[in-house]
């Protein structure tokens, strides 16, 4: 294997990061070169794992342990409960395995859960999520959350807010930005030669005429048909409880959609263990499995690491598209 390795981030210590990581290397091992970035000793007990200098070193070795590039943290990690203690390395990490990519000696990035409010309360994080810190950390314009699977491909226009400051939020600069980076990742990541990108409206029925909201008719559907003007195929927007059955699927390559439920609850009820966070407009390629930290059995050697191996096999496809 040539291939510059996945970066895998520890995520939360404390969670189900560094269970599914080791999972997963069992899994692929020997299909898809990987180096985890963390402190090994929150590793899950008897993981083959070998500490490397650098991240070139872990091909070589990567179907007879797991190659580590030791972080330091402050505290142990007891599975269940975090310590806010270790937010900081945390963090770091993040910030280490971007740095990987961004120099050529990982191909790709793929970042275990985090637990934001115990960034927060441990280090004064002061991003809502992976996305908003991967686009600070990359000087990135603007980055789009994706969620994929074989079944579907969906991104939320606004992510982590309020529902009740939906509205307010969406805006058409906001909404025009997320469908050109969704048909330029589609292209350029995915490699769909000619994207097709259908968008959700906002209020029920899509507005129903103005009868259940206006903003469809005020402007997103101006928009929709101003972009697809533009060279872009897009069209909506379409009736949200439409949208995501089987028929309807067959003629996107991706859904737009207005807010953070619109677009993961569809996903998560067809293919809750299949699905994997893509985050479109970065320079680097980033992928996560779509699950949290699962305090509640973490621990316990019963996590499912299917996110985790469909993430690390979709950061390797891409990486080689």
């Amino acid at each position: 294997m040539t291939h510059a390795p996945i970066a895998i981030t520890c995520g939360e210590p404390a969670g189900i990061g560094p269970e599914v990581a080791a999972k997963a290397w069992a899994a692929l091992r020997r299909d898809v070169p990987m180096v985890w970035i963390g402190n090994p000793r929150h590793l899950p007990p008897g993981t083959a794992h070998q500490v490397v200098r650098h991240a070139s070193d872990a091909p070589a070795i990567c179907s007879d342990a797991l190659p580590v590039l030791a972080h330091d943290f402050a505290s142990a990690a007891t599975p269940g409960t975090a310590t806010p203690t270790n937010a900081k390395g945390v963090i770091e990490v993040i910030a280490r395995g971007v740095a990987l990519v961004q120099e050529g000696a990982a191909s790709a990035l793929c970042t275990a859960p985090i637990h934001k409010k115990v960034l927060m309360d441990g280090a004064d994080f002061a991003y809502p999520g992976h996305t908003e810190y991967l686009e600070a950390l990359t000087q990135a314009p603007r980055a789009v959350m994706m969620l994929a699977s074989d079944a579907l491909r969906v991104v939320p226009t606004t992510i982590h807010i309020a529902l009740e400051d939906v509205a307010s939020a969406l805006t058409p600069d906001l909404l025009r930005d997320t469908i050109a980076i969704t048909a330029k990742g589609l292209r350029d990541q995915f490699g769909i030669a000619k994207p097709r990108v259908a968008v959700a409206g906002l209020n029920p029925h899509a507005g129903e005429g103005g009868a259940m909201g206006t903003q469809e008719c005020d402007w997103i559907a101006d928009l929709v048909k101003e972009i697809a003007a533009s060279g872009i195929d897009v069209t909506g927007p379409w009736p949200a409880d439409t949208l995501f059955h089987a028929a309807a699927r067959a003629h996107y390559d991706a859904a737009v959609c207005m807010y953070h439920d619109q677009a993961l609850i569809p996903i998560k009820t067809l293919d809750f263990d299949l699905g994997v966070n893509v985050t479109l407009g970065l320079p680097i390629i980033r992928t996560s499995p779509d699950h949290g930290t699962a305090f509640d059995i973490a621990g316990r050697g019963i996590a499912n690491p299917t996110s985790m191996i469909e993430a690390i096999k979709l950061a390797h496809r891409m990486a080689s598209t």
